[in-house]
């Protein structure tokens, strides 16, 4: 889990996929986490994304850098507790000024079921899971 956590970092971006009466939504995230042994992102509840995940939590990511990519398959679950929102607003302060840990609006996931797999054109697929 820390390689692919890792690895989102390195990207600095990677774009999430989510389902809403059967259509793709894709965008930017930026937030890949661990916090007590789980890889968290981060999201605004207002936000259309959080309402999707809401309705079906599955989701996918796509991240891509130097002719390697990673995608991971997953169900997102939320936490409500402020130490999870602290952990990553203190991981990441850049989003201290729209978050705050005790708001309505900030937003943390973690995966709770993952199958991430690291492909490139060079090397066979790995697949991780968590």
């Amino acid at each position: 889990m820390i390689e692919v956590q890792e690895f989102l970092k390195e990207c600095g971006v990677y774009f999430l996929a989510t389902s809403e009466d059967n259509t793709p939504h894709v965008r930017p995230f930026g937030t890949a986490e661990i916090f007590e042994d789980k890889l968290y992102i981060q999201t605004g509840k207002k936000k259309d994304v959080s309402k999707q995940i809401a309705k079906n939590p599955k989701v996918e990511i796509c991240s891509y850098k130097d002719g390697k990519w990673l995608r991971i398959k997953g169900t997102l679950k939320r936490d409500e507790r402020i130490e999870a929102k602290r952990d990553m607003l203190d991981k990441n302060p850049e989003l201290k000024g729209m978050y705050q840990a005790e708001d309505d609006n900030t937003e943390v996931l973690y995966f709770e079921k993952a199958t991430a797999t690291f492909y490139s054109f060079t090397e066979p697929p790995r697949t991780i899971e968590f």
